[in-house]
C-alpha cells in the first residue's frame, strides 16, 4: 500500500500521507463526493477531480500486479523463471515495460520462427547472429535435414529466427518507440472509387501531420472513416532513419553473417516491430483522443445538468409539431400531470384562434406561470404563437432543449411513470419539468443521449459510461436532493445510494408519509450505518424537526453546531438565522483531532444559506422575431443565441433558425484561444455575429470578435 502511495503522490505531486488516507477511504467504500465534501482534514483538501484521479491511478496500479502475478506465475510453471528475470519483472513501472520483458518468454502462435525452430534452425541463428566470418554456404549445410532440403532454406529459416529475436528485444522496441514518439505521421487518404460515398471526410482526403499534434477530434474523424471503409490510415516515423539506428545496434562488420543480420533487421522492422509498435501508437492516439472528447463531454454535461432551474412553478410544456399538431401538458408545481391534449395551430389545420382559446383557458384553469416549449420542429412559429396570446396574468415563456426527450418518452423509466399514457405526452411532461429542475429530469435520460459532446459513439463505451455517471453524481450531491419529494431515478445518484436503497425509500415515504428528520434514514430498510454515512449529508428536509436538516451540515457535526449555539446562548435556529451571532462565533475553539478549519469553515458558510441551490436562476431568451430561415440571414448581422454544444474546435448555437452556428474557437477572441470551454458554456446567452453563409452545404460561420 505504501508503495501504491508514493507512487500516485509523486505523479500527482501531492502529499503521500493525503493520498494514502484518500486510498483508506475509497478502501472502506466511501464515496468521492463525501470524501471531498467530508472529509477535507485527512486528504488536506483535495478536490473531486484529485480523488478520482487517485482512484484511476489505484485502479492502474493493482492492474499492473494483478498482470505481474499472472507473469510470475506463468514462468514458474514454464520453469523459466530465474531469479534476474524475477527482480526485473517486479521493478517494471508500467505496463508496457512489463510486457516487453515478458515477450520473450510468452506463449506463440505458429509463426514462422516456431516453424523454423521446429526443423531444428535455432543453433545456426545463433552462430550467424554472433556474425564470426566464414562461409555461410559451408555452415548452413551442417543443418540439412528431413526437413530442410538446401542451404538457401536454412538461411531463410535461422533469418526469421534473428528477425523474431529482434522484434522482442527491450532495446529495439525502445529505439522504434523513440521514433514514433518523436517522429510518427498520421496520413490519411480515401479510398479509391469511395469518392462520392466520403464527401463527409473530405478534409482527409490526403492528410497528413505529425501525430503528438493531431486533435481529438480530427483523429476520431479519420477513425470513423477507417471503420466505415472509406479512408486508410497509416502512422510511422522516418522509416529509413529507424532502420539505420537499429542496425547499428545488431549488425557488426560486413561479414557474410553480418549482411543476414542487416536483412533481417529489415525484415523484423517491417513485419514485425513497425506494425506492433503502429497498432502500440495508434491505440494510445485512440485513448488520448477518446479521453478529450470524454472529457469535453462531461464538462458539457455537467454544465447542463447544472443548467438554471425555474423552481416549483406550475409549468405547461409544449411539444411542437406541424401535421400531428402540439402536444401541450400542465404540471403542478411538483412536476405532477394535471391535464394533457393537443392543438393544431400550425399547417395543414391552421387550427390558430382555436388553439390560442385553448392555451389561454389552460393557463387561466390550472394557474400556469411558466410555458416551456420545446426547441424541434415548429419551435419558432409556437413560441410566436404563444406570445401573441394576451393572458390574464404574466406568464414566462422559455424555448427548452428537447434532445433526449424521445428517448426518455419511450424509455421503462416513462413507462412506469406515465403507464396510461403515450410517448407524445410523456415527451411533453420531460420538457416542461426540465425547465423547472434540469437536473432531476435529466437524470432520467442516458447521458450520451442527451445530444452534447462529439463523436459518443466512437470513443470507449465503458469509459464514456463511467465518466458520465460520475459527472451525474457529482452534480447530483453538489446540490442536494429533496428527500421528500425527489424520484428514486434521483436518488440513486446520491451518494452511498443505489438503486435498491433508491427504491426502498420511495417505498417507505409512501408508506409512511414524508420524512421528519434524516435520522429516519435508519428506519429504511437496507440503510445502515455506513450508507447513512455517505448519503445523509446530501439529503435535505425543509420544514423538518431539526433546521440543520435542510443543510449540508453532515449530522455527525450536529453536536458541534449544537455546542456553538450553547455557547453563545442561542438556539441552533438563531445560529441560522442571524449574521450578527454567527459573527461571534471563534472557530478556532472548536478545533480538534479530527475536525479542522476546513469544515468548521464549510459548516459556517452553510449555517449562512439554509435550503439555498447552487444553481443560478433561469432567465427568459428571445431570438431575433426576423430571423426565420438560413435565407434571412447576411453577413455583419449581430443576432441573439444559445450554446447548444461545445467541442474541441469550437461551439455550436442556435439562432432561431433549424440549422445552428458554429462558433470556431479562433473566432471566439483577439486572442489565443486554448479550450472553448475557457469562453463559452452550454445554454449560455449571448450575441454572435454572422461572418459566413454556405447555402449549398446549410452552414453558417458565426463570431464573437468585437463584440
Amino acid at each position: 500500500m505504501n508503495q501504491y502511495n508514493e507512487t500516485i503522490a509523486r505523479e500527482m505531486v501531492l502529499s503521500p500521507r493525503a493520498v494514502g488516507n484518500t486510498i483508506e477511504l475509497l478502501d472502506q467504500g466511501a464515496t468521492i463526493p463525501f470524501i471531498s465534501r467530508y472529509r477535507k482534514e485527512r486528504t488536506g483538501g483535495l478536490d473531486e477531480v484529485q480523488i478520482a484521479t487517485i482512484a484511476g491511478l489505484l485502479d492502474k496500479c493493482r492492474e499492473l500486479d494483478k498482470r505481474r502475478e499472472s507473469i510470475l506465475n506463468s514462468l514458474r510453471e514454464t520453469g523459466k523463471l530465474s531469479e534476474d528475470l524475477r527482480r526485473r519483472i517486479e521493478e517494471a513501472s508500467s505496463m508496457t515495460q512489463l510486457e516487453d520483458i515478458y515477450l520473450p518468454y510468452r506463449p506463440k502462435r505458429r509463426t514462422r520462427a516456431a516453424m523454423a525452430r521446429e526443423k531444428g534452425l535455432e543453433p545456426l541463428a545463433r552462430i550467424i547472429m554472433s556474425q564470426h566470418e566464414g562461409s555461410l554456404q559451408t555452415l548452413s549445410r551442417n543443418y540439412l535435414n528431413e526437413q530442410v532440403s538446401a542451404e538457401e532454406e536454412a538461411l531463410a529459416g535461422a533469418s526469421d529466427i534473428i528477425a523474431e529475436w529482434i522484434s522482442e528485444d527491450e532495446r529495439a522496441r525502445r529505439i522504434v518507440r523513440r521514433h514514433y514518439r518523436k517522429e510518427a505521421v498520421i496520413r490519411s487518404k480515401v479510398v479509391k472509387g469511395k469518392e462520392e460515398q466520403a464527401e463527409n471526410f473530405r478534409d482527409y482526403f490526403d492528410f497528413s501531420e505529425p501525430l503528438h499534434h493531431c486533435s481529438s477530434h480530427r483523429f476520431l474523424a479519420m477513425s470513423r472513416g477507417l471503420d466505415l471503409g472509406l479512408l486508410r490510415l497509416s502512422i510511422s516515423p522516418d522509416n529509413d532513419k529507424c532502420q539505420e539506428e537499429l542496425e547499428s545496434c545488431f549488425v557488426r562488420g560486413n561479414s557474410e553473417s553480418a549482411q543476414v543480420v542487416r536483412a533481417a533487421v529489415r525484415d523484423s522492422y517491417k513485419r514485425l516491430l513497425s506494425p506492433a509498435i503502429e497498432t502500440e501508437f495508434g491505440n494510445l492516439a485512440k485513448e488520448k483522443a477518446d479521453d478529450q472528447a470524454i472529457r469535453v463531454f462531461s464538462d458539457n454535461l455537467r454544465q447542463l445538468l447544472m443548467g438554471a432551474p425555474l423552481g416549483q412553478k406550475r409549468i405547461m410544456g409544449i411539444d411542437p409539431g406541424y401535421r400531428t399538431g402540439c402536444k401541450v401538458v400542465c404540471l403542478d408545481a411538483q412536476g405532477k400531470l394535471l391535464h394533457n391534449e393537443a392543438i393544431y395551430p400550425h399547417p395543414p389545420q391552421n387550427q390558430r384562434t382555436l388553439a390560442e382559446r385553448k392555451i389561454a383557458h389552460m393557463v387561466e384553469s390550472y394557474d400556469i406561470q411558466a410555458i416551456a416549449i420545446g426547441n424541434g420542429t415548429a419551435s419558432r412559429e409556437t413560441e410566436r404563437l404563444i406570445q401573441n396570446i394576451r393572458f390574464d396574468r404574466k406568464v414566462q415563456v422559455f424555448v427548452v432543449s428537447e434532445n433526449g426527450a424521445s428517448v426518455y418518452s419511450a424509455s421503462a423509466v416513462a413507462r412506469e411513470e406515465f403507464p396510461d399514457y403515450d410517448v407524445t405526452v410523456r415527451g411533453a411532461v420531460s420538457i416542461a419539468r426540465r425547465l423547472g429542475d434540469p437536473l432531476a429530469e435529466l437524470v432520467k435520460i442516458e447521458p450520451k443521449s442527451i445530444g452534447v459532446g462529439q463523436y459518443q459513439h466512437d470513443v470507449d463505451q465503458d469509459k464514456l459510461k463511467k465518466a458520465l455517471e460520475e459527472t451525474v453524481i457529482s452534480c447530483v450531491n453538489a446540490v442536494g436532493v429533496n428527500l421528500n419529494t425527489a424520484s428514486r431515478y434521483l436518488l440513486t445518484y446520491v451518494s452511498g445510494l443505489n438503486t435498491q436503497t433508491a427504491r426502498n425509500i420511495v417505498s417507505w415515504r409512501d408508506e409512511h408519509g414524508a420524512f421528519a428528520s434524516r435520522e429516519e434514514l435508519r428506519q429504511v430498510p437496507h440503510i445502515g450505518d455506513k450508507t447513512f454515512e455517505q448519503a445523509a449529508g446530501f439529503l435535505r428536509i425543509t420544514d423538518g424537526d431539526n433546521p440543520l436538516d435542510n443543510t449540508a451540515v453532515h449530522p455527525e457535526r450536529y453536536a458541534l453546531v449544537g455546542r456553538m449555539a450553547e455557547d453563545l446562548g442561542c438556539s441552533v435556529e438563531d445560529l441560522i438565522g442571524q449574521a450578527a451571532i454567527r459573527e461571534k462565533i471563534d472557530l478556532k475553539r472548536y478545533v480538534s483531532d479530527d475536525i479542522g478549519l476546513p469544515t468548521l469553515t464549510d459548516i459556517l458558510q452553510e449555517l449562512a444559506k439554509p435550503g439555498r441551490d447552487p444553481r443560478r436562476q433561469a432567465e427568459v431568451f428571445s431570438f431575433d422575431p426576423d430571423i426565420r430561415q438560413i435565407t434571412d440571414l447576411r453577413e455583419g448581422m449581430v443576432l441573439p443565441g444559445i450554446v447548444t454544444n461545445i467541442t474541441n474546435f469550437g461551439a455550436f448555437v442556435d439562432i432561431g433558425i433549424k440549422e445552428n452556428g458554429l462558433l470556431h474557437v479562433s473566432q471566439m477572441a483577439d486572442r489565443f484561444v486554448r479550450s472553448p470551454q475557457d469562453i463559452v458554456s452550454i445554454h449560455q446567452q449571448l450575441r454572435v455575429k454572422v461572418i459566413g453563409i454556405d447555402l449549398e452545404r446549410r452552414r453558417i460561420q458565426l463570431s464573437l470578435k468585437g463584440l
